[in-house]
């Protein structure tokens, strides 16, 4: 084995030097030393390696055997475990749950407790979110990293709230422009936008020199919202639309309300009409094409697997993996996810499950195409929507990624690497390198052996504090304690 080279040596002396400066107060270095290191580049796992942590950063990596751990460090012997980098949700809604107990006592906790160490928030209200992020930021609460978009953007009636109705290139160009000055990292767009707002808000967001990302309109199709420069699409929303070799009679139809839809009932039976000729015309020329133009438009991918899994599979609610985390939720919360199913149910025939299934399977295989074509994939859930609980759900989407075609790898990278590129953040997370910010996972079993061991967590470093299963398990019985309480 060759010896230490000079940049190693010199992260050593680095570390060495910041002990001796804070031994007298301040934060204690961190030694997770024999580890398996899954650093997320694409690099297979590194047997027996040791990782210093000082000052909230990565300061040197290297085989434990040839690393020394200064005296006085703290150390966690990891034998036999396995350390990737902190997880990020690319779809999130803090403020979703009831505030502001919601984000702060119910998902924040959930989050960190999953090992999740960044989140992007997809909706929601500033004058919460905004000092959420600060106490985070200024230490005063444990947190992941936030990135939010406050209110929607969208038509009139809007989707969800909060949201700013867009009509035209004035409104747009006014929301925009007060939304960047509240401290925004991106503009979310919804489905009911007209083309003109949309466009207008396109145009907004790039005098603004702002990312907009967010649903396909329904009005648009993914192709124009890619050519548009709408940096990530959420849901598939449109995709499989674009797929057809009938886009243009499927948008038709899509809006034609006939004299027979004057019921819940009969607009339903349209729509199982409408998504039962979204799959037979179904085209691979077609994908192909799209996919083409998502790679050379540079533009991302959040599929959140996990809502359709929900729908084609209601059953699974009840069952493992869902049922035992319901104990985490909010019980007035829990009970309108359950009113929610009720409602929805009852418009939905048995067999209707079976056009479900396979609206899902169409998706996921999408999905892998995406990854084979070059397509950017984010991992991302759409918490704390119905059935789609804070952190868990997560581990959920990757086990889904997984099913889909992705290497336990490619599943990983969507939950670390790339959301830190999206964000323009690959210098200082998403990756297990030194300089890098120390958001760590340390886990019982290796993921990429089996992704469901993304679950099996021993502990988080979240910016150099070390939180072990104690800690988390804290974090965890505080949530239930509340969630019971409401």
């Amino acid at each position: 084995m060759r010896g230490p080279t000079k940049a190693f040596l010199s992260l050593i002396l680095a570390f060495t030097g910041f002990y001796g400066c804070s031994k007298g107060g301040g934060e204690t270095p961190l030694a997770i030393t024999h580890v398996g290191l899954i650093d997320a580049t694409g690099q297979p796992t590194q047997a027996d390696m040791t990782v210093l942590v000082a000052n909230h950063v990565i300061v040197a990596i290297g085989p434990s055997q040839s690393t020394p751990v200064p005296a006085g460090a703290q150390i966690f012997d990891a034998r036999d475990k396995f350390l990737i980098p902190g997880l990020a949700d690319m779809h999130v809604h803090l403020t979703g749950s009831g505030e502001p107990a919601g984000s702060r006592e119910f998902m924040i906790p959930l989050l960190l407790a999953n090992g999740i160490t960044t989140v992007r928030d997809m909706g929601g209200y500033l004058e919460s979110l905004a000092p959420l992020r600060r106490d985070i930021q200024e230490g005063k609460r444990l947190g992941p990293q936030i990135f939010f978009a406050g209110p929607f953007l969208d038509g009139s009636p809007p989707s969800f709230e909060p949201s700013l109705v867009v009509n035209n290139e004035v409104e747009a160009a006014d929301d925009v422009h007060r939304l960047v000055a509240g401290g925004v990292d991106f503009i979310k767009v919804q489905s009911i936008l007209s083309r003109d707002a949309y466009f207008a808000i396109a145009q907004a967001a790039r005098r603004e020199q702002i990312s907009f990302v967010g649903h396909v309109p329904d009005r648009l199709t993914a192709l124009e919202a890619s050519n548009a420069g709408q940096k990530s699409i959420e849901h598939l929303t449109g995709v499989l639309r674009a797929c057809s070799s009938d886009e243009p009679g499927l948008m038709r139809e899509q809006f034609f309300a006939g004299p027979n839809d004057a019921t819940a009932e009969s607009s339903h039976a349209r729509e199982v009409q409408w998504e039962t000729k979204l799959l037979q015309t179904y085209s691979e020329k077609q994908a192909k094409e799209l996919l083409a133009q998502f790679v050379h438009n540079e533009t991302w991918q959040t599929p959140t697997l996990i809502l359709l899994r929900n729908d084609a599979y209601p059953a699974e609610e009840a069952s493992s993996p869902i049922e035992p985390t319901l104990r985490f939720v909010p019980r007035k919360i829990a009970e309108k996810w359950r009113q929610v199913r009720i409602t929805q149910d009852k418009l939905v025939r048995p067999a209707e499950f079976a056009l479900r299934e396979k609206l899902m399977a169409q998706s996921m295989h999408v999905v892998a195409q995406m990854q084979t074509a070059g397509v950017h994939i984010l991992a991302g859930t759409d918490s704390a929507a119905p059935y789609v609980i804070p952190g868990f759900s997560l581990h959920q989407e990757l086990r889904l990624i997984v099913q889909a075609g992705l290497s336990p790898m490619e599943a990983l990278q969507a939950a670390t690497k790339n959301p830190a590129e999206f964000l323009g953040k690959s210098k200082t997370q998403g990756t297990i390198e030194a300089g890098k910010t120390a958001d760590l996972l340390l886990l019982d079993g290796d993921p990429l052996v089996d992704i469901h061991n993304t679950q099996k967590i021993r502990a988080l470093v979240l910016r150099g504090q070390l939180l072990d299963r104690a800690a988390l398990d804290r974090l965890l019985s505080a949530v239930e304690t509340f969630a019971g309480n409401q």
